[in-house]
């Protein structure tokens, strides 16, 4: 490994924060040093690899590129031609992941064959043989749209507000065949539930949640026992989760993915009781955590949600200490951030803080990751977070049984 290669690494437990992800343990033994205060591997003790050496195995034999490509979960529509659309974001980009979305993913049988086929995109060559994240948005409600998965091979799922009215009990045992179905058709990634807190009688005004039932409840306390019910649901069937929408967009009017600007929740502090589902979530399993493109200027007046240094890396993994990882909502097509050319978009994110980029525009990957590798090599700040996402991720696709 040569001296430039190990200063990164050198780096990466500072940045990694008080949730602490990969422990210092693991950045001594990428230099090949062991792990402090015991022995040296021998090539004989290597030979069973435990945890911690096998995903940091995995890193050191990949290049650069495919470790910046784990950072990015890229979208395929129902309508589009198929699986092939993906193929040079994986094989070309080595994007770490799929996101499936629109209305006609009406069969666990298509849904199957499709992820089958990209994960056989998911070579040494293009992924370092990492196997992808195949999600989807499997909350519930409206199919096609809240409920991704539907039809032959899933069984309905109410809307979030109807789970609210269930037992948590019950409602966690009614999420585990829900994440089984998705196993089954190859779907390892939940990107549900909402954890937003819709207030009361102010559901029609609120677009993006309320309007659509997306909610479990109108107080903080039910939205995160019943988040956390389904949470843990999907996490005994095998599916890993990323609740949505960090800090919340349950006190907005305008919807950021149709509408540019001034989506703004002048309400929502750091402090703020809305923020204690989110915390119930990882609690209850949750690997991931989306983050909002809304403005919330009470936690950080001068960015978006989605590229604020304060919301995800003061408030989240400080005050908060989540220590998983963080999504992005779309970068790709939503409104909110046509103004920022997508190398923009990807490295302000990465740079606030954030660990996987998800844009639904599969064109968007090539710029994204040009952008990426070139600030890497000249920002060292930069280069030492991207290394600690790309250790987060792996050490999440280890645990999910993707490596």
């Amino acid at each position: 490994m040569g001296m430039w290669e190990a200063s990164r690494l050198a780096a990466l437990p500072r940045r990694l924060g008080a949730g602490g992800a990969i422990s210092l343990a693991l950045a001594a033994c990428a230099q090949g040093g062991g792990f402090p205060g015991g022995p040296t591997p021998t090539p004989t003790a290597r030979a069973t690899p435990t945890p911690l050496y096998q995903a940091d195995a995995i890193f050191n034999r990949m290049t650069d590129e495919q470790r910046v490509g784990q950072l990015f979960l890229v979208g395929i529509a129902s309508s589009d031609a198929g699986p092939s659309v993906l193929a040079d974001a994986i094989s070309d980009h080595h994007a770490g992941g799929a996101v499936l979305y629109g209305p006609g993913w009406s069969s666990a049988e298509r849904v199957r064959s499709t992820a089958g086929a990209l994960q056989g995109m998911a070579t040494r060559s293009a992924t370092a043989g990492v196997r992808l994240y195949i999600g989807g948005s499997q909350e519930g409600g409206q199919r096609g749209v809240y409920q991704t998965f539907y039809g032959r091979g899933f069984k309905n799922i109410p809307a979030a507000l109807d789970q609210g009215a269930m037992d948590p009990a019950e409602l966690q045992m009614r999420a585990m065949p829900w994440g089984r179905e998705l196993v089954a058709a190859g779907v390892n990634l939940n990107l549900a539930p909402a954890m937003d807190t819709v207030p009361p009688d102010t559901d029609l005004a609120n677009q993006p949640i309320g309007a659509h039932r997306r909610a479990f409840g109108h107080d903080p306390a039910t939205v995160a026992s019943h988040g956390a019910a389904f949470v843990r649901g999907m996490e005994a069937a095998g599916v890993s989760v990323a609740e949505k929408d960090f800090p919340g967009m349950g006190r907005l009017s305008g919807d950021p993915t149709t509408v540019a600007t001034g989506i703004t929740d002048a309400e929502t502090t750091s402090t703020d009781d809305y923020l204690q589902p989110y915390q119930a979530g990882w609690e209850a399993g949750a690997e991931m955590v989306t983050v909002a493109l809304a403005h919330y200027p009470a936690i950080d007046p001068s960015n978006l949600g989605v590229f604020s240094p304060t919301l995800i890396t003061r408030v989240l993994r400080g005050d908060l200490d989540f220590g998983g990882m963080v999504v992005s909502d779309d970068l790709g097509t939503a409104a909110a951030v046509q103004s920022l050319d997508p190398g923009e978009r990807a490295t302000r994110f990465l740079g606030a803080g954030g660990d996987m980029v998800l844009t639904l525009r599969p064109s968007d990957i090539g710029p994204m990751t040009a952008a990426v590798l070139a600030r890497m090599h000249t920002d060292t700040a930069f280069d030492a977070q991207v290394v600690a996402s790309v250790h987060r991720v792996l050490q999440a696709k280890l645990e999910a049984g993707l490596l």
